[in-house]
């Protein structure tokens, strides 16, 4: 389980680096998947239950399309992209960093 300081303590997160063939709903659903198939076969663990919540919020509540046209421009300019999902009080934030640099917050 990843942990950082993003507010003022240890937060679980996740990081999701995307390409020009996969958008961030892709990748988010493919870790998800990821996640539910560990979690099924390991059974009922903290760490993927936590991460597993993170992904199912976020999935749930996103603007895919305006994430996408964010991020894609980056993209097409040859530049990294990295999503940073995680929980505040409850709630899916995320950051998106483009070559390292904190672009965007939600």
């Amino acid at each position: 389980m990843k942990e950082r300081q993003i507010t003022d303590k240890k937060t679980t997160y996740i990081e999701l680096k995307l390409e020009l063939d996969a958008c961030i709903e892709t990748k988010a659903r493919r870790e998800y998947n990821r996640i539910l198939s560990e979690l099924l076969e390991k059974g009922e663990e903290k760490e993927f239950a936590e991460r597993l919540d993170i992904l199912r919020l976020f999935l749930e509540s996103a603007d895919f399309n305006r994430l996408r046209s964010e991020s894609e421009k980056h993209l097409v300019a040859g530049k990294t992209v990295m999503f940073i999902l995680y929980l505040e009080k409850g709630k899916p934030r995320y950051e998106m960093k483009v070559n390292g640099g904190v672009q965007k917050t939600g």
